[in-house]
């Protein structure tokens, strides 16, 4: 098991944002469902998004990199897989995406992965394939993977919880694009997330599928029929963005970071919006950003819509002057961990006071965290925020489960380290 060792460092300089890890999913399984070659230019390689890759290869696809551009030689939607089993790794999205593609295959998939992934539900979506005639089924207990996914899904109409995971909803709306007639989708209760269907809509209307939506995003239509190749470069990511400059604001430093599309749909540029919420002082640009560090005061943050900022912004809250209370993610309590128990033992052992509520976090920050020997309990976003929170903490902070960062951010290590982070791979 890897460990990282972070101490108090004084941080400056410009980087460049890593690609987003839910374009780089969504375009690779797009592609690999179009008829005729997608080329894909700077997507995001980390450990989820190669088993997407690896995913996508045993569906039938063609793949091939030449530095940073892959092309992918599409299927037409004509799943012919070359093994039986997909292994998901730590990936929910490629768990959530892959199933509902595999309903389209003439034979049974079993998709799998590794013991985090087998907590995680998949139960919601497995149902709304069968009511769409899809032979599929939960080996696992209560609606947990493995699944066992083989053909029959058809066009029809299907309702769905909203307040699980948006993957759920992301996953038919890609599957139903390959089948004959119109498929309708209907949202039962709360959408969270929904800026990640967001994503998926736009790539949908990019590889040419007919797919409409009522405005408060409740139904869905969808029209089957083939899709085209894409030609995409994929945007930097927000959300991984989001640790090197909380990192910024809590040791007030001056941080930039590059290759951001502020006009993307993607919902965790709101970072900037909570950091200003905290009192940080920051400059947006065409495609970057710069955080200038101030002191920060504590705030009220509805993160509803963007569960993964959620622990660099309990990072944020623990040195913020005051109370800081994050709310409205009882969704995370089913991630790659329960990322709101892990996150309130966590920076407690940091010297927070912090209370742990059945849908957010309660924080009293303090004006000096101490070096902590942690566990990420193999969450990359834990280990990423307990690592920025050893930047600010007296003395010698150990981070277990380092290994786990390359899930989301190969480089965050290297990154924050061309930043002046003392910090060391062990």
């Amino acid at each position: 098991m890897s460990r990282l060792i972070v101490y108090p460092s004084h941080i400056f300089g410009t980087i460049t944002a890593p690609p987003s890890k839910s374009y780089t999913h969504r375009a690779f399984i797009l592609a690999m469902l179009a008829k005729g070659k997608s080329r894909i230019e700077n997507p995001l390689i980390s450990l989820d998004t190669l088993a997407t890759i690896e995913g996508i290869k045993t569906l039938g696809a063609k793949v091939e990199r030449t530095n940073d551009v892959w092309i992918v030689e599409g299927t037409g939607g004509k799943i012919s897989p070359k093994k039986d089993v997909i292994d998901a790794r730590n990936s929910g999205t490629t768990m959530r995406l892959l199933s509902a593609v595999a309903a389209l295959s003439p034979k049974r998939l079993k998709i799998t992965g590794d013991e985090s992934l087998l907590k995680r539900p998949m139960g919601p979506l497995i149902e709304a394939l069968r009511t769409l005639g899809a032979d599929a089924k939960c080996e696992g207990e209560k609606g947990r993977p493995p699944v066992i996914v083989g053909g029959g899904l058809r066009a029809g109409s299907v309702g769905l919880p909203g307040n699980v995971s948006s993957q759920f909803i992301s996953a038919l709306l890609i599957a139903a694009t390959q089948l004959q007639g119109e498929t309708e989708i209907e949202i039962e209760g709360e959408l969270v997330s929904r800026p990640y269907v967001e994503i998926t809509l736009e790539l949908l209307k990019l590889a040419g599928s007919d797919v409409k939506h009522s405005p408060d995003f409740r139904k869905f239509r969808i029209r089957g029929g083939p899709l085209k190749p894409l030609n995409i470069k994929i945007p930097g990511d927000f959300s991984s963005s989001s640790f090197p400059l909380v990192a910024g604001a809590i040791t007030r430093s001056k941080v930039r970071i590059e290759n951001l599309d502020f006009e993307g749909p993607q919902g965790d540029k709101r970072i900037v919006d909570f950091l200003r919420d905290f009192g940080a002082e920051l400059r947006v640009g065409r495609n970057y950003v710069e955080i200038f560090g101030e002191s920060l005061e504590g705030t009220e943050l509805d993160c509803k819509d963007n569960p993964d900022l959620v622990p660099p912004l309990a990072v944020a809250g623990s040195v913020a002057e005051g109370k800081t209370e994050i709310v409205n993610v009882p969704h995370l309590r089913a991630k790659e961990s329960d990322r709101l128990h892990v996150l309130a033992i966590g920076l407690e052992k940091f010297g927070v006071k912090i209370k742990e509520l059945p849908d957010g976090l309660r924080i009293w920050g303090v004006e000096k965290l101490r070096g902590a020997h942690v566990s990420s309990f193999m969450d990359h976003r834990m280990a990423m925020a307990f690592a920025v929170a050893g930047l600010v903490a007296e003395g010698e902070t150990v981070v277990e489960g380092a290994e786990s960062i390359p899930v989301s951010y190969p480089n965050f290590v290297e990154d924050m380290k061309k930043l002046g982070a003392k910090m060391e791979l062990v």
